[in-house]
């Protein structure tokens, strides 16, 4: 596996990546509306140069958030790898913390960026229904049954 940064050589790799596992790369979240396609971020490659993970962010007033972490080989080290070359990219920026939203129905993540220092830091409560607005296509109910509401603010900070 290679990690290298999202540029204009992948970018449409990039996109049809969003597709593909997405439907869309168009992301609505409480901080704002956000074409995943077009933000920064890192690449995993396998030995064939596919993508089999990625990693986008936004950076709002000095701060960083996670936009979008997704990997197509679960429980190889594909999410780690893209998280810590991320962590330490914001490290070399002076970046004092990260954050990312997630919603309440993503039990894995949350016990993902958890075991890996991220803290529950804000409650959105209801604001699935105000992105539904934007995004009609976000289910009511995840595949696991619960039902899809809040949004999860996590933070972790940057020694």
């Amino acid at each position: 596996m290679v990690i290298r940064e999202i540029n204009q050589d992948n970018r449409t790799d990039v996109e049809a990546f969003f597709r593909q596992q997405w439907g869309s790369s168009l992301m609505v979240v409480a901080s704002g509306v956000y074409d995943c396609s077009e933000l920064d971020g890192f690449v995993a490659l396998d030995e064939t140069g596919n993508i089999i993970g990625l990693l986008t962010f936004a950076y709002h007033n000095g701060q960083v958030e996670l936009m979008s972490l997704d990997s197509v080989k679960e429980g190889v080290g594909v999410g780690t790898s893209l998280l810590e070359t991320f962590e330490n990219d914001a490290k070399e920026k002076n970046i004092k913390a990260i954050h990312l939203v997630t919603t309440n129905d993503n039990v894995h993540a949350l016990a993902f960026y958890q075991k890996r220092g991220y803290v529950l830091h804000k409650l959105h409560k209801e604001a699935v229904k105000k992105a539904r607005l934007l995004k009609p296509e976000i289910p009511s109910i995840a595949e696991n049954g619960i039902p899809i509401r809040d949004e999860i603010e996590l933070m972790k900070p940057l020694a």
